[in-house]
């Protein structure tokens, strides 16, 4: 299939894609059994690329970054003309590829989170898609893996053989996550955010018309005020100055990557 084209951001190259798009994409590289690495980044995923070099050039170089907020598709639009019906929200994203996985018999495997939730998580999958293969689970241990416990990781998920991975670290642990583990699983992984508490049911989601019109963000800042105040109250209005600059063409544009080597990150 197609790539979808590609827009910079703030120095992150975006993809104009939609769910439909994005799920063949994934399915048809799981039938290939080829590596694939997909990210959904909102404005706190943009920002940690545009705030450090070396992540800007980890995130360019995985193979879809979508839009998962709604003000990553306004900026589309108003810096490239980019007019998408919809954002590629992680959690919904992750939903589309599940109910295909289990339409054409792909096995999933779940990598991040703690035990509950992924109990919960596996729980309401294959309550929703019936007939779909969760080939296997694994729980965060919340820190940078040992190079035996990262050996460990690659070794329980290749016993597993999941056609599709889905990481739920948490930005921007999950994009280094999958840009690591994509040559040594060769498979479709996909960095899904806040999905696994979200479809777990361990964590509300917002209304449907606070999602449509950008102000998600309001409901779970209200919900974790501590964990996220710093990620939207310092993070938002950098992103807007910022898509404000390359607009007026006062932001410098971004090398592209020279292709030498990246330090390895192996969170866990």
């Amino acid at each position: 299939m197609i790539q979808p084209p590609r827009f910079n951001v703030l120095g992150v190259s975006i993809a104009a894609t939609d769910y439909r798009q994005a799920t063949a994409l994934v399915v048809e590289a799981a039938h290939a059994r080829q590596p694939f690495a997909v990210a959904a980044l909102a404005v706190h995923g943009v920002m940690t690329g545009a705030l450090d070099a070396t992540h800007r050039r980890r995130l360019n170089r995985l193979d879809l970054l979508v839009p998962d907020g709604q003000p990553v598709c306004w900026a589309l639009r108003w810096l490239h003309g980019v007019h998408l019906a919809s954002r590629v929200y992680g959690p919904f994203l992750m939903r589309h590829v599940c109910a295909q996985a289990a339409a054409e018999g792909l096995g999933v495997f779940l990598y991040g989170s703690d035990n509950t939730t992924l109990h919960a998580l596996h729980k309401a999958l294959v309550a929703e898609y019936p007939g779909l293969r969760i080939a296997g689970v694994r729980a965060s241990r919340f820190k940078r893996a040992t190079d035996a416990e990262w050996a460990g990781d690659i070794a329980a998920i290749r016993a597993a053989d999941p056609d599709i991975v889905f990481c739920g670290l948490g930005c921007p642990r999950q994009e280094m996550w999958v840009d690591e583990m994509r040559a040594e699983l060769g498979r479709p992984l996909l960095a899904v955010g806040a999905a696994f508490p979200l479809l777990s049911g361990r964590r509300p989601m917002a209304p449907a018309w606070m999602q449509h019109a950008g102000l998600e963000w309001i409901y779970r800042l209200a919900h974790e005020p501590r964990r996220l105040w710093r990620r939207y109250l310092v993070y938002n209005p950098l992103f807007l100055g910022g898509v404000l600059l390359q607009m007026l063409r006062l932001k410098r544009s971004v090398g592209d990557d020279d292709g030498s080597p990246l330090p390895a990150e192996r969170w866990s």
